[in-house]
């Protein structure tokens, strides 16, 4: 924990790998997400035990699962974090032309599980979401893009890039799946307005998401049903959000006490998109904060680390998936206080899931090998080596 005391330390070449990657990772970053996994394997304790009698299946069957998830999604985080950003880049676009092949074949193969939306390949043993392995993948390469373009000489990245998003989010919302579409759009947003923007693609960019919501809403039943909920003055306490509403309200600040809960007996997502409802009931506002703070030390730890990279492409794509990272967990717990319509999104690292968290874990790996303490040399050393070329 040397860096949370004394900062930065240097990196010396010629270090073995392990050294070098325990001397330059964010330890703030890594240790906040392994507090979320550990809470979400607590409230998964408490959240999950009624679903598996409900299905006829052992208590923690869907604990146990988490915990085999969230450890291949460690390790996988872990062996991510230590490679180099260029081995990330070149593995992450393997990885979203994969994703993005297996979203095209969803309306043919996927299924939806009765939740009206095809978004999962069932394997009879899990099921996979492939929407959740293309965000990273397509940060990356969206990144990769937009840094291209910046070059002398370089390819038409921007345009590239936009392109390449308009038929990933028009594709998402077929399914539909509008909260993943609207966080591509978002990710991409974000790195565009870093790589320096056009205002006049910004406010096409607004004027696009603003028609397509119009048009989503005039002839897509599942989002019109949704925005009229949310819209509604008046909650019917017999659905998903009105039970989650409730169960924040009765939580209190320090909640009814452990396994006293009564939400997680009504709520067929207790374990998945209303987690928070269960954390709020059961431990109390005070959990809630905490949780909500784990996430803003790794955004703000990220950006801070990010505003120092010189790296044009690591900087974009570390920018991206943390903001994808710290939106999804806002819609989450958004949806949960009807802040905002409900969206079926997962909270990062908390909410059970073998998708969410192997891609999450993806995800920050790409995060933690981009924002690891590197030599980035003087400025002027730095203008003085391109005027020379």
């Amino acid at each position: 924990m040397t860096e949370m005391v004394y900062g930065t330390v240097p990196v010396q070449s010629g270090d073995p790998v392990l050294p070098r990657w325990w001397r330059t990772i964010d330890k703030w970053t890594m240790s906040c997400i392994l507090v979320l996994f550990g809470i979400g394997l607590l409230l998964g304790l408490a959240s999950s035990p009624p679903l598996a009698d409900r299905n006829g299946l052992e208590p923690f069957h869907y604990v146990t699962r988490q915990a085999i998830f969230g450890g291949m999604a460690m390790i996988v985080m872990f062996v991510v974090s230590m490679m180099s950003p260029t081995l990330v880049r070149r593995l992450a676009v393997l990885g979203f032309l994969c994703a993005f092949v297996a979203l095209a074949f969803l309306p043919v193969f996927g299924t939806d599980f009765g939740k009206g939306a095809t978004r999962w390949y069932s394997l009879g043993f899990a099921s996979v979401q492939p929407s959740e392995f293309l965000k990273p993948g397509f940060v990356v390469m969206a990144a990769w893009l937009l840094a291209a373009s910046q070059q002398l000489g370089g390819p038409p990245g921007k345009a590239y890039s936009f392109v390449l998003t308009i038929m990933i989010v028009l594709m998402l919302a077929l399914q539909p799946d509008f909260g993943q579409a609207a966080l591509i759009l978002f990710a991409w947003g974000v790195m565009y307005f870093v790589a320096g923007a056009s205002m006049f693609l910004l406010i096409l960019l607004a004027g696009l998401v603003v028609f397509g919501g119009t048009i989503a809403y005039s002839y897509s039943e599942h989002f019109a049903r949704r925005i009229d909920g949310f819209l509604s003055p008046d909650l019917d306490p017999n659905t998903q959000l009105g039970y989650a509403t409730n169960a924040i309200r009765e939580g209190g600040f320090f909640g009814v006490g452990v396994g006293e809960g009564q939400v997680k007996w009504s709520l067929p997502d207790a374990h998945t998109d209303f987690i928070i409802a269960v954390a709020a009931e059961e431990y109390g506002l005070i959990c809630v904060l905490v949780i909500i703070a784990l996430y803003a030390v790794i955004v703000v730890r990220s950006l801070l680390r990010l505003m120092k990279e010189r790296d044009v492409f690591i900087r974009l794509a570390g920018t991206g998936l943390v903001c994808i990272f710290g939106v999804q967990a806002m819609i989450n717990m958004g949806v949960a206080v009807r802040l905002l319509p409900a969206k079926g999104m997962t909270l990062p690292f908390v909410s059970y899931g073998g998708s969410s968290l192997i891609a999450g874990g993806i995800a920050v790996g790409m995060l933690l090998a981009f924002t690891r303490s590197r030599a980035q040399g003087e400025m002027a050393d730095i203008l003085m080596r391109r005027a020379n070329r």
